[in-house]
């Protein structure tokens, strides 16, 4: 999986998280949804996401080419 979509993964599931905690516990977990949407639409201009070099750190994306194993 590549980096770019790990990071849309990960975002659409945090943006699902933040709807349920809405519903069930406080609105005020639409905060999370703000911080969330904010973040991807500041990472689109500056290309800074930290959600990308977390991920980075972890290899995900190493075998983007397709590649079953790393060499």
């Amino acid at each position: 999986m590549s980096i770019e979509r790990a990071v849309s993964a990960f975002a659409g599931v945090m943006i699902l998280i933040s709807v349920l905690l809405t519903q069930l516990v406080s609105p005020h977990w639409w905060w999370l949804t703000a911080f969330i949407g904010f973040n991807l639409l500041q990472s689109s201009f500056t290309g800074f996401c930290p959600a990308a070099m977390v991920m980075r750190k972890l290899g995900v994306g190493r075998n983007a080419g397709g590649e079953s194993c790393p060499r």
